[in-house]
């Protein structure tokens, strides 16, 4: 049977699909290749045409899960300004709505425990990713005037993973909404974001 061009490409995506899925809601330690490729609507012996070996389908879900939430970093223009942008950011990022997902999201939260476990190849692609949000933020600053924006940059997406990861800890329901509210608060007012600064 013959396929399209884009059949294998359109293939390993599926795949990669299931597997950033299987990091979000078992962690990258519980990832098996079988249950993968099942999900994906595959046989177990077609995993070899598309990654080298369990840790590379790992390395490559983490460039997904990185790839799918760059969609929703923070974009000026269009009438949108820096303090805007980064104002909306953290209000999308700091909802229950993020906080209780366990299909898509920030992958930061769900990979950062993690990471001192895995091979050196994932750390390298969880680093990348971490450094790509960060500049986007540290882009946005900078055009703002702050003085040294790769640190607030630094500074603003550790809050923002931090508070997301401990209201999710949090069982009480009250509490886990006041730390997602004073964090956006707080992150708002400290990177002079607030409308009337």
């Amino acid at each position: 049977m013959r396929y399209d061009s884009d059949h294998k490409q359109q293939t390993r995506a599926k795949v990669l699909k299931e597997a950033a899925r299987a990091i979000r809601t078992s962690g990258p330690q519980g990832v098996a290749v079988a249950g993968v490729m099942a999900k994906a609507g595959l046989t177990h012996g077609g995993f070899y045409a598309h990654f080298a070996s369990r840790d590379d389908l790992v390395a490559a879900a983490i460039d997904s899960m990185f790839e799918q939430s760059r969609v929703r970093l923070p974009v000026a223009g269009k009438g949108e300004t820096p303090a805007g942008a980064l104002a909306a950011y953290i209000d999308l990022y700091l909802t229950a709505a993020h906080r209780d997902t366990r299909s898509a999201g920030c992958p930061l939260p769900f990979l950062s425990a993690d990471m001192p476990r895995l091979g050196g190849e994932a750390r390298a692609r969880f680093a990348r990713g971490t450094a790509d949000i960060t500049a986007v933020f540290a882009g946005l600053l900078a055009r703002l005037g702050h003085a040294d924006p790769e640190e607030g940059a630094s500074s603003m997406l550790a809050e923002l993973v931090g508070a997301l990861a401990l209201a999710r800890a949090e069982p009480d329901a009250g509490r886990s909404e006041a730390i997602l509210a004073r964090s956006r608060a707080a992150l708002k007012r400290r990177f002079s974001l607030e409308p009337n600064s």
